[in-house]
């Protein structure tokens, strides 16, 4: 059974992985490992090593620290009572979509996102 900080600490490596557009074959091989490792990292079936969790940290030039974030995050009374469709889920640069929607959006330039950007708030402000 697979423990919820491996599966946290796995989706967090897909996640940076994604961002920066490293396939799971070029991070195993700046790691010295096989791809299917990284695998079973990113899903959370096997567990990461304090020192290969490093040495995946500095393939993906993130802090060790990075891998963590997000996980100790309780979830107030207050929050609980929040609806659903108003609440951004806590796993939102996870999903893939997301990740190339973000990807995307860097691509544009400078003064044309932002008024994406205004597009989109003033959109989400009317639905």
């Amino acid at each position: 059974m697979t423990h919820p900080v491996d599966v946290h600490v796995g989706k967090r490596i897909r996640h940076r992985r994604w961002l920066i557009g490293m396939t799971q074959q070029q991070l195993a091989g700046q790691v010295g490992i096989k791809f299917q490792q990284i695998q079973k990292y990113e899903t959370g079936a096997n567990r990461v090593s304090a020192s290969r969790l490093w040495d995946i940290a500095e393939a993906l030039d993130v802090p060790v620290s990075f891998f963590f974030e997000g996980f100790d995050a309780p979830v107030s009374e207050d929050e609980a009572a929040v609806p659903a469709e108003t609440t951004v889920p806590a796993d939102i640069l996870g999903d893939k979509e997301a990740l190339d929607l973000v990807r995307s959006y860097y691509a544009i330039p400078e003064n044309q996102r932002r008024r994406l950007f205004e597009l989109a708030r003033v959109l989400s402000e009317v639905a």
